[in-house]
């Protein structure tokens, strides 16, 4: 990526100072760099109202090497930003000046800011988002309505993981509906109950990671996690009377959020309540990748953020040139019931059907399935990584079935579709030898019981064995009889 444009952001929060770089398309930005300093500058806000030592050093620390590390990157387009700490703050003065002098000129985002770019970090994530995003960090809460693409209603309340230890003290069992009329008096949710609840913040993810520990699932990814209202009422009645076993076990997923992890799940049950969530959605896209979604032209943010990656990495794997768009219209003939939903996924399959080209032998068609399991996908969830890996798994050479979903017959039959993607790509593979001018003379048919390989007089050399081998194997997949014909 050293010949790509990079983008920093520096994003100066209540409870942690956290440099990000990130490189890769615009639409589907990479993050190639992230470091945090776990600072609390507003430790001491509900107190003292200012930011306390030694979480102001720290911070003051942390922005110098991130200047240091920028300036060796040869990044020049670097963004800071600060939020409720530096923003609600009686000395926020001396620490933007104290950060002037270590090289940053600080922009302190106000609460509608802050709300809008946690939205549109959704947005980003979940082109299709309609619900409420709620952000929680460190000293603040924002609520923000996200549909169509837009973001409405912007709330910030003074509820931040740092502050509400002392809210639960002040308030004690009336906690839960001091939060409920806090969150009522501002018109929420007003005409939006029944709606998904975006969570986005470090605290809720590391909830959420709580919550995959004992929560059955195939694959545990954060970003996409869904989460049952029940589910998180229950996480917060365990979190209030955990014993030493479950801080331990905190503990292994992030000691750094292990003393708000109950907060945020305190917090969360009536904010649910209030809302009347149907469900809770986690979000690994949040203010800093809004922030760089709002910049963008509209015709760039309306772009597929899936396939826009999908087809960068297909470039940087293509052995001849990139394959991807005609691989798709060569072998979307035998598919012409998918859905549009699993059309999409079929052309990212074609896009990164390459991507494990390199590998070896013995490990393609595991190499080709990591692609899309680990990959940082925007716009897809655990399901839909599933049914890439797949399709990219066998088109690799992977034999039968990747995954046993046991009694799902809806995800069953989605991989059963996807198998059969992969034979189809295998084969287009084998006869082009990853060219793309063999897709133009060719073409595949399905017609009543038979599946049949037309090529143009041309290329009639390009049949081989091994084309005929995956012929009769992608045919068979299909229940169809094979017949090539010139």
């Amino acid at each position: 990526m050293a010949d790509q444009n990079h983008i920093a952001i520096i994003d100066i929060g209540s409870n942690s100072v956290r440099l990000v770089v990130y490189a890769g398309p615009v639409r589907a930005p990479q993050p190639i760099f992230n470091e945090k300093i776990m600072a609390g500058l507003g430790a001491d806000l509900a107190t003292s109202g200012k930011i306390e030592e030694p979480g102001y050093s720290r911070a003051i620390a942390g922005l110098s090497r991130f200047k240091a590390l920028t300036t060796a990157m040869g990044i020049e387009d670097v963004r800071i930003v600060a939020t409720a700490a530096v923003r609600d703050a009686s000395n926020s003065g001396d620490f933007v000046a104290d950060a002037k002098r270590a090289g940053h000129d600080i922009r302190i985002l106000t609460g509608r800011e802050e709300a809008r770019a946690s939205g549109n970090g959704v947005i980003s994530a979940f082109p299709g988002a309609d619900g409420i995003v709620a952000d929680l960090g460190g000293g603040s809460l924002e609520l923000v309505r996200v549909r169509g693409g837009e973001t409405t209603h912007h709330s910030s309340f003074p509820l931040g993981v740092l502050r509400l230890e002392a809210l639960q003290h002040a308030h004690g069992r009336a906690f839960a509906k001091y939060i409920r009329r806090t969150i009522a008096v501002a018109n929420w949710p007003g005409d939006d109950a029944g709606l998904p609840l975006y969570l986005v913040g470090g605290s809720l993810r590391a909830l959420s990671r709580y919550h995959m520990l004992d929560a059955p699932a195939a694959l545990r990814v954060v970003a996409g996690h869904h989460i049952a209202v029940d589910a998180a009422r229950k996480l917060h009645l365990r979190l209030r009377k955990y014993g030493v076993h479950d801080r331990e076990r905190l503990q292994e997923l992030t000691s750094a959020r292990v003393n708000t992890i109950p907060a945020a799940a305190a917090l969360l049950v009536p904010l649910a309540d209030q809302l009347q969530s149907s469900e809770l959605i986690v979000s690994a896209s949040g203010l800093r990748e809004g922030l760089l979604f709002q910049d963008l032209p509209a015709t760039v943010r309306a772009t597929d953020p899936l396939l826009v990656a999908a087809v960068a990495l297909g470039r940087r794997s293509a052995r001849f040139a990139p394959v991807g768009d005609a691989m798709n219209r060569w072998i979307a003939p035998l598919f012409i019931t998918d859905t549009p939903a699993e059309a999409r996924l079929r052309l990212a399959a074609c896009h990164l059907s390459e991507a494990a080209s390199t590998a070896n032998p013995d490990f393609r068609a595991e190499r080709a399935a990591e692609t899309a399991l680990h990959g940082h996908w925007l716009g897809v969830d655990v399901p839909d990584r599933l049914v890439l890996a797949q399709a990219l798994f066998t088109s690799a050479g992977g034999r039968g079935r990747y995954f046993d979903v046991g009694e799902d017959a809806t995800l069953d039959a989605r991989l059963t579709r996807a198998w059969q993607w992969g034979l189809a790509m295998r084969l287009a593979q084998r006869l082009s030898g990853g060219t793309i001018a063999v897709f133009a003379h060719s073409q595949l048919q399905r017609d009543n019981s038979k599946l049949t390989l037309t090529l143009e007089p041309g290329i009639a050399a390009m049949m081989g064995e091994q084309v005929q081998r995956r012929l009769n194997q992608l045919a068979s997949g299909l229940g169809l009889s094979p017949r090539v014909a010139v």
